[in-house]
């Protein structure tokens, strides 16, 4: 367990060797004062091989001897996501802090779980939501709070890949969830801009238990709405856009993890003829500012981070949970 600040930096542990463990752990090593010291796969030739490729100097297949190491601070979980909550309570009740891959957990209560247990045991668990701490995400943010458009009044996003789109004829958990790996990003971003709201409207298609495409309407209060949609199957729109009584912004594509926005509010002339463009460059994979804030905050002491604190992925979560249900009931 890790008390204040450590001296030498942060030691991590990363548990899983897909993809996104590798553009993480890249850009973790341009910005971590400390070290990775140790990683996890599920076959000791594939933690290796990832061990080699970083410069990792232990690897493991047996999580628990990972877990017990003395020369790990924090883990990062990157495993398929029905295992996220499993790992992630197992990892801090070993004493270590936790950043865990979106989405947190399958379920609100899964989520509930995770931070009850950071709390009793007084370490650091979030949810790797780098859209939230994307430079270009948080100026924007900041600037519709501070009333660049008025009260808001709707939020669009859609994000639809055609790429592993897949039944769960072996388990639906293990299949994946288009609403939970895509959709999370849309119903993030109309959170963040509009508060918490609820379902108005869902509908989506099930393969063999699995979602792989839906859409949602979600109210926050008599006007303010968002327009949601998701997919594995086809490609959708993946700009997004945030609209209020003096004009709207639009994040380019990919939305998500984009570097360009155009604001058409101010003026006549902003609004219709020449947007202000804003543009933040991509340093490294796009995680270096969500690590670097994790890293500072883990090293203050502090257990939650302010841009993507337990209630905003509680609020999420919940959303996502009301979204699948009626999904999987409009399908019964």
């Amino acid at each position: 367990m890790v008390d204040g600040m450590i001296a030498s930096g942060l030691r991590w542990a990363v548990i899983g060797t897909g993809d996104i463990s590798r553009r993480v752990i890249a850009d973790l090593r341009e910005v971590s004062m400390g070290s990775i010291t140790a990683v996890w796969g599920r076959s000791e030739e594939r933690a290796g091989l990832f061990a080699a490729e970083f410069g990792i100097p232990s690897w493991t297949n047996d999580l628990a001897e990972l877990l017990g190491r003395g020369d790990v601070d924090v883990v990062y979980i990157a495993t398929p996501s029905e295992t996220h909550c499993e790992i992630a309570v197992q990892a801090l009740r070993a004493g270590k802090h936790v950043l865990i891959e979106k989405p947190i957990a399958m379920s609100a209560a899964e989520a509930r779980e995770i931070f009850d247990v950071a709390a009793a045991q007084g370490l650091f668990a979030m949810e790797a939501m780098w859209m939230k701490f994307n430079p270009l995400h948080t100026e924007i943010e900041r600037r519709v709070a501070a009333g660049l458009l008025g009260e808001v009044s709707s939020v669009r996003a859609s994000f639809g890949t055609p790429f592993h789109a897949r039944g769960g004829r072996t388990s639906p958990a293990q299949a994946g969830s288009a609403l939970r790996d895509r959709g999370i990003y849309t119903v993030t971003l109309a959170h963040w801009l509009l508060g918490e709201g609820g379902v108005g409207y869902a509908e989506g298609t099930l393969l063999d238990g699995v979602d792989i495409r839906g859409s949602a309407v979600l109210r926050f209060g008599a006007t303010p709405h968002a327009q949601l949609a998701w997919s594995g199957t086809e490609f959708l729109d993946l700009s997004a856009a945030v609209s209020g009584e003096r004009g709207w912004v639009e994040f380019e594509a990919m939305f998500w993890a984009g570097t360009r926005a155009r604001i058409h509010a101010g003026s006549a002339e902003r609004i219709f003829a020449t947007p202000e463009l804003v543009e933040f460059p991509r340093v490294g994979n796009g995680y270096q500012p969500m690590l670097r804030e994790v890293e500072s905050t883990i090293s203050d002491g502090a257990l939650v981070h302010h841009l993507h604190a337990p209630d905003a992925t509680m609020q999420v979560t919940r959303t996502l949970d009301s979204i699948e249900q009626a999904v999987r009931a409009q399908a019964e």
